[in-house]
């Protein structure tokens, strides 16, 4: 067993505590990864806010790397680098599809702390039984168990400054990358507008940006956001307060955008994005809305051909689209550096604060 330092949340919108816990013994097919960095994601924030059931220890964008494998892993050793992401079952027809994001078991695996099994590996310094296996890692932790489906191996000469920034690979970004290359498939010379200038969409601008789109608009009420879209490439900013959006819109794209993208989970932005579309474009929804949110749209908008889909960890396959990210990086297409700012792991909470105020893009947290 292995005894380590992680933040744990024990009721809805409490703030972080932290405390020594023990992480029972590998199981088949895990891994035990030390952390050196995780990413704070707005899923975090999500659920600390209102899905906290139990103690739980979340983060889910580690970076870090292995230290014990544990029995059936043959490709990972100890000593390798490594980013995690999300975690699937790999047996129901949707992974065997090669559509791990879509798992039958998604929400078990990954929004609810545990094992298939249900099985307790995590205990405080009281003995108390926490929640972990949060996106198959619980990362707000100097160590996570993981599973070889969510665990990425790294090139050996990756350098440690690089590494540490990585996490987000393994959902924000590659949630707003994917959205545009896997899920949307952006053609060159064309249009896309990305309603939130968080890390998930400025992600994507990138992704549009590097798959030949001529015409990038981002939409934020943030305006030091919308500096840094337009630092990143973005050829169009609009804040989204202005009463004639969607006629700005429609005129520099010159009928409608062929695609839209929110990430923002607001029903009146999602009617925007539809409404931002020419005839056949298509908008993908990202952002997290309550359980039980309605979205409604004008019909006729639907019967011209306007299309909307709903995008889960941006469809992508996790060991397979972060290293095509990663080239992308190396080959200055996917310049991210700019978004995040870096923590010590022991200030969480102000890292969170910061997040929610919208000062950081995508804090970092560091071991």
């Amino acid at each position: 067993m292995t005894t380590t330092t992680a933040a744990i949340i024990r009721e809805n919108g409490a703030d972080f505590e932290f405390d020594e816990v023990t992480l029972a013994p590998l199981g088949f097919g895990e891994v035990l990864v030390r952390n050196i960095a995780t990413g704070v994601c707005h899923s975090d924030i999500v659920v600390q806010h209102g899905m906290v059931f139990s103690p739980r220890i979340l983060g889910h964008e580690g970076a870090g790397v292995i230290e014990e494998v544990g029995p059936g892993v043959t490709h990972l050793a100890p000593g390798d680098k490594v980013i995690m992401g999300f975690n699937s079952c790999g047996v129901c027809g949707n992974c065997l599809s090669g559509k791990p994001f879509a798992c039958e078991n998604f929400l078990p695996l990954n929004m609810f702390c545990q094992r298939l099994d249900g099985a307790v590996t995590i205990h405080d310094s009281h003995g108390g039984e926490v929640a972990g296996n949060f996106f198959g890692q619980s990362s707000f932790a100097r160590h996570s168990v993981a599973n070889i489906r969510n665990v990425v191996k790294l090139p050996a000469d990756t350098p440690d400054a690089v590494h540490k920034i990585l996490g987000p690979f393994g959902c924000g970004f590659s949630t707003g990358a994917g959205t545009v290359i896997n899920a949307l498939k952006v053609r060159p010379a064309t249009s896309i507008v990305v309603f939130g200038a968080g890390g998930v969409g400025l992600a994507g601008a990138l992704a549009a940006l590097a798959s030949g789109a001529t015409t990038v608009i981002v939409v934020d009420i943030n305006d030091d956001r919308l500096a840094l879209a337009t630092k990143l490439g973005a050829t169009h900013t609009f804040n989204g307060v202005d009463a004639d959006l969607v006629e700005k819109i429609h005129s520099v794209t010159g009928g409608g955008a062929d695609y839209a993208m929110d990430t923002t989970g607001n029903v009146k932005v999602v009617r925007t994005s539809h409404e931002v579309l020419r005839v056949g474009g298509t908008t993908a929804m990202v952002g997290l809305s309550a359980p039980g949110t309605a979205v409604e749209l004008e019909h006729m908008g639907i019967l011209d051909g306007r299309n909307i889909i709903g995008v889960v960890e941006g469809h992508a396959v996790p060991q397979v689209f972060i290293p095509q990210l990663l080239a992308l990086h190396k080959a200055g297409k996917f310049a991210f550096e700019d978004m995040v700012v870096e923590y010590p792991f022991e200030k969480l909470n102000e890292a969170i604060a910061d997040s929610i105020s919208g000062k950081s893009i995508k804090p970092i947290l560091v071991f």
